[in-house]
């Protein structure tokens, strides 16, 4: 009969405790002491005839396994690994030169972030050879890995449940820890989503005693977690209200919840990328019964932006100008809802799809092409809104080269060349209805006054035929920028007061003083 191992911590049911063999488990820790300590007290835990083995990546493992309780098995097989992602793929090969891994517990302790730049392809591929190796020796691997940001791998993982048996997290809050079980699959059934309070004191790890009378958390469905400056000043508006202070804080608090509205409040374009990470975690960790809004308290979304925030998990994202009055009632619409929309598990995956091109200003004609017709051919962005090719040609008396010395992109993703007497522009992600915006934006003057003939697409098919047509110009019409001058001063002395460009007054003196009073 094959032997049940279990986890070191007291006061748990079997249901999230027993590891039998032939399975991978997986557990990430906050911090490497807290990995440590776990490892040894699932070693005590053990039955004096359990055969265990600790593998410790890049240390020694006299170091990490201390046996101070009187429990655990008589003797404890103890092996060293290089820190090295080699090291992991060799790992089955390395453990059979020395033991027969028969009904064995073999505890690998990974180094600190040893999974940080292991591409997930290979952690796939990993996890699967680890689980067959497993069932075919009928052995129990558990890795405890620990890191300063997990949340990303916690993230892939939770989708890896036909390699591993169990997935979980210890995080370190203040004076206690939080026990987050993503699932975990034994001879007692299968739990998900299951969130414990443990106690580390006395060299023991141990459940709460309140938490061990509630085996899953309450609907929590009524209850409303809100940034304060959501409310403008305003009071909770009930006793279902929180707020807090930050968005950090926020972010802590809606860890432990299974189904209630989250609102983080965006007051500035820098907190786009931490609020995305937030949301994206809560989502792929928390479930489709979490109700997520961003409320914009002041402008700084663009399009891709709110691209972004949708697309890591948020319900709805309330604009800048919304009052407080209908965005309390857009709140209320989303009531009862479930998350439908599909996340993928890399947040990079979303990036990629809200910033494809980090190119900016002018490019060569070749090299717009290929910028433009990789963005089409993206299968990640949404059809026929990735941006707008505009083709502008002077006026006469213009050269192409002057005009673009004119042309001024600020964002990334907003390119153009020239070439047949033509500027091309590509508006990564603009919409038509705002094109005269954008190129308001972009040159200082008029585009009337520089532009005779204006043309835009704005469709994939449209954009891809003009692309290929473009491909057909010979590298001899294709047009170079004007020579940069050392210390050239400004064409226009001219700012940009948000809508549009206005030149500044000189004061010019026609006579100077001398000439004038001769004249006189």
């Amino acid at each position: 009969m094959d032997p049940i191992f279990s986890i070191g911590i007291q006061s748990l049911w079997d249901e999230l405790r027993h590891m039998p063999a032939g399975g991978v488990w997986w557990i990430n820790t906050d911090r490497n002491d807290d990995a440590i300590s776990l490892i040894n007290h699932t070693i005590e835990a053990q039955e004096a005839r359990a055969k265990v083995a600790v593998v410790t990546m890049g240390d020694d493992p006299n170091t990490i396994v201390q046996r101070e309780g009187e429990g655990g098995p008589d003797s404890v097989r103890l092996f060293s690994m290089p820190d090295t992602e080699k090291g992991l793929y060799f790992l089955p090969r390395d453990i059979q030169c020395s033991i027969d891994p028969d009904h064995y517990l073999i505890i690998l302790k990974c180094a600190n972030n040893a999974w940080s730049n292991i591409p997930v392809e290979k952690l796939r591929l990993w996890l699967e050879k680890m689980n067959k190796w497993a069932r075919f020796y009928h052995c129990t691997l558990l890795v405890i890995s620990p890191g300063t940001n997990n949340d990303k791998q916690f993230s892939l993982l939770m989708g890896e449940y036909r390699y591993l048996f169990g997935l979980a997290s210890l995080r370190y809050q203040a004076d206690i820890h939080q026990y987050d079980i993503a699932y975990w699959c034994n001879e007692k059934g299968v739990s998900a989503r299951q969130q414990l309070m443990l106690k580390h004191d006395n060299n023991a790890w141990h459940v709460l005693q309140q938490e061990e009378r509630v085996v899953q958390p309450r609907s929590d469905e009524k209850r409303i977690l809100s940034n304060v400056a959501v409310l403008e000043g305003a009071p909770p508006l009930s006793e279902h209200w929180a707020l807090f202070d930050s968005n950090e804080a926020l972010f802590n608090e809606a860890r432990s919840t299974q189904a209630a509205t989250i609102i983080f409040a965006l007051t500035q374009n820098n907190q786009i990328d931490a609020i995305a990470r937030q949301i994206h975690t809560l989502r792929r960790q928390r479930g489709s019964g979490l109700k997520i809004v961003v409320r914009e308290n002041h402008t700084s979304l663009r399009a891709t932006d709110e691209r972004l925030l949708l697309g890591c998990g948020a319900n709805m994202v309330i604009p800048w100008n919304a009052p407080l009055s209908r965005c309390l009632t857009l709140i209320e619409s989303i009531q009862g809802q479930q998350f439908s929309r599909h996340v993928p598990e890399d947040i990079s995956t979303l990036l990629s799809m809200t910033q494809p091109m980090k190119l900016r200003g002018f490019q060569k004609w070749d090299t717009f092409c290929d910028a433009v017709s990789n963005m089409m051919n993206n299968t990640l962005l949404p059809a026929d809104n990735k941006g707008i090719l505009v083709a502008l040609r002077p006026v006469p008396g213009i050269r192409i080269e002057q005009a673009l010395t004119l042309c001024r992109p600020n964002r990334v993703g907003d390119i153009m060349t020239i070439g047949d007497n033509r500027l091309v522009l590509f508006l990564s992600f603009c919409r038509v209805n705002d094109l005269d915006t954008a190129l308001n934006h972009i040159f200082p003057l008029p585009t009337g006054d520089i532009f005779s003939n204006r043309m835009l697409w704005f469709e994939d098919n449209q954009i891809a035929a003009e692309i290929v047509q473009m491909r057909a110009i010979k590298p001899e019409q294709w047009s170079k920028p004007l020579p940069m001058e050392k210390d050239a001063k400004p064409i226009l002395n001219a700012t940009h007061d948000g809508h549009a460009w206005r030149r500044i007054p000189q004061p010019l003196r026609l006579l100077d003083d001398t000439v004038e009073s001769q004249s006189s």
